[in-house]
């Protein structure tokens, strides 16, 4: 099979061209369009979420209180638009770390050869023998809760499997006809890897990441629900689901907020994902 070539911007429009050509990517991309986009706006809207209003505590939803509000009289869609802010910033903050450790590692390790090659192999392989899961835990048991200490424990569980996806691409790409040739052609070891080895790796890569900010998002809403990330009275999706639990068969509303955030972002990122499963398989574009 020839190796894929190097991608080039034309290339990366190709992809999104693709990607919206893709009924599962468009439909994904046109729901994270509308989140962020009510994300973004939204805050600018509304009351500020953390001030407390104890009169007016529990209140259902109303044309003054569009999801209502909480135990502490606080307006639940400015705390929904603020959690949310606070939840996909962590996840992409997290993607963004593990990603460029991956794609730096993986290269390097590649590149390099030798011990530290070796070395940096061990050391990945050790972190994918760990159950992420008890890697983070592990890493906030030792820092205690926070969202900042969270967001660090993810990142160091989360970017060995992109390191090791790095290394396969790179070592795949130094044996391509026009890296051969660019070496050929006297061009020294930094223009190879920048020009030709790297932006293979980072395509792969990204792809990769991509597809993995969909289980970020669950699993910091999913730690946050247990109280081992953002501490009251920030708000955010995970501790807003948590909140809830104490009212659930009084007010019931609480839930709807957080709850079809998650579903939205979590939606549209296995949309995404799939769809990039699809056009990037050498199978199906054959």
């Amino acid at each position: 099979m020839t190796p894929p070539a190097p991608t080039t911007r034309s290339g990366r429009t190709g992809l999104w061209s693709r990607l919206w050509s893709h009924g599962a990517g468009r439909t994904g991309l046109l729901i994270a369009g509308a989140v962020l986009l009510v994300l973004l706006v939204g805050p600018f809207l509304t009351t500020d979420p953390d001030i407390p209003n104890y009169t007016g505590k529990l209140l259902p939803p109303s044309g003054e209180h569009w999801l209502g509000t909480d135990l502490a009289g606080r307006d639940l869609l400015a705390r929904t638009l603020s959690g949310g802010r606070t939840s996909l910033g962590a996840a992409l903050l997290v993607c963004a770390i593990t990603t460029t450790l991956g794609l730096l590692v993986g290269t390097i390790s590649a590149l390099v050869g030798g011990i530290v090659d070796t070395v940096l192999c061990r050391i990945v392989d050790i972190l994918l023998g760990l159950p992420s899961l008890v890697l983070t835990l592990a890493v906030v048991g030792a820092l205690g809760p926070g969202f900042g200490n969270l967001v660090l424990a993810m990142s160091v569980s989360g970017w060995a499997g992109l390191a090791r996806l790095a290394r396969s691409v790179a070592l795949s790409a130094v044996s391509r006809p026009d890296v051969t040739a660019a070496r050929m052609a006297g061009a020294g070891p930094v223009r190879v890897t920048v020009g030709h080895v790297l932006p293979a790796v980072t395509a792969q890569v990204l792809v990769a990441a991509t597809m993995d900010i969909g289980s970020v998002v669950l699993a910091l809403g999913g730690l946050s629900f247990l109280g081992l990330g953002a501490q009251p009275p920030t708000a955010e999706w995970g501790n807003m689901l948590s909140d809830s639990r104490l009212t659930l068969t009084t007010a019931p509303w609480q839930v709807l907020g957080p709850g079809l955030g998650l579903i939205a972002c979590i939606s549209a990122a296995v949309l995404i994902s799939d769809a990039l499963r699809d056009i990037t398989d050498p199978a199906a574009a054959r």
